[in-house]
């Protein structure tokens, strides 16, 4: 089969083109720079490089026919963030390729009535992200014409691995959490620790993915969260990170109108961002129509995650 990527070079990317090619698909990877994987593996070596300006051909009207030109027999696009850019491409799209994959978000969910969230439950998307990607995964199950192009949205959770840094337990990409965890530190933490975040390795984002594409019957018109099995309390994965460090963890408990003046106004807003989401999903639904088995636990994942950058 020939896939199209676009956007193939980031976390998910460097797991996923490897997967595609060892599995005997003809793959071409459309970014505007050949960025170096976080992860070396001959299987690059296979791939079509096409340097493209997703932005600036979508104002000049080009980008969808510039895909469908290609003729490809899946496209899989990574890096769609609002509606009218998944439109163009779509509509270019129509009775060209024989299925369409969109990367999402579990950020989706939004506000949440029942956890785990399950890909049944009604969106409550809050901020600009969660927003902007329920409409196009609205508009792409539920306004697009499966027959002239099969769909499926596939939602990770916090992607982790090697090569960059983990969302932490204060719910930011601050490193100096894990030193200050790694030292027996006292560490400031929000409320009572109990919120949630779901994280996921990348290759097992990638996993989801390729099983979508290789279940399109039961993947067609459905989303899909691929998530480790379980998710994290930020008190549980401070916890957690100590002992990995064999240290007792040093946690203090604020309000958060107390905790966020510990914290630049950049730490402040993403950990604001990850508390009223909470995220926890359920794997279920992948499980059962697709074949999805999470590898890595969130910990794991985690782990591998600080050891590629020597924490």
């Amino acid at each position: 089969m020939k896939v199209v990527v676009i956007g193939g070079t980031g976390h998910v990317g460097t797991f996923l083109i490897p997967r595609l090619v060892n599995e005997g698909h003809q793959v071409t990877v459309i970014s505007r720079q050949q960025h170096r994987p976080y992860v070396a593996n001959d299987a690059w070596q296979k791939v079509q490089w096409v340097n493209l300006d997703r932005v600036k051909l979508e104002k000049e009207g080009t980008f969808g026919q510039t895909v469908a030109n290609m003729s490809p027999d899946a496209v899989i696009d990574m890096i769609c963030f609002d509606l009218e850019s998944a439109r163009h491409l779509v509509e270019a799209l129509f009775d060209r390729v024989q299925h369409f994959l969109h990367c999402g978000t579990l950020w989706v969910h939004g506000y949440k009535i029942e956890a785990p969230s399950k890909e049944s439950h009604p969106r409550r998307p809050i901020g600009d992200y969660g927003i902007k990607k329920a409409a196009i995964e609205d508009y792409l199950l539920n306004q697009v014409d499966q027959r002239r192009l099969p769909v499926t949205i596939v939602h990770p959770g916090h992607i982790v691995g090697p090569g960059w840094t983990p969302l932490n337990p204060q719910g930011n990409f601050n490193r100096e959490v894990y030193s200050r965890l790694a030292n027996g530190e006292e560490i400031l933490m929000p409320n009572f620790g109990l919120e949630t975040l779901h994280h996921v390795h990348a290759s097992d984002v990638a996993a989801g993915f390729t099983q979508a594409l290789n279940n399109k019957p039961r993947a067609t018109g459905q989303s899909f969260h691929v998530l480790s099995n379980t998710a994290l309390t930020w008190r549980g994965y401070a916890e957690a990170i100590s002992e990995s460090y064999n240290k007792k963890a040093n946690l203090r408990f604020l309000p958060w109108d107390e905790f966020r003046n510990s914290l630049s106004e950049a730490d402040a807003s993403c950990t604001w961002d990850h508390l009223i989401h909470s995220s926890i999903g359920s794997i279920e639904k992948a499980r059962q129509l697709i074949g999805y088995e999470p590898q890595y636990t969130s910990l794991a994942a985690i782990q591998e995650s600080l050891r590629s950058i020597g924490l």
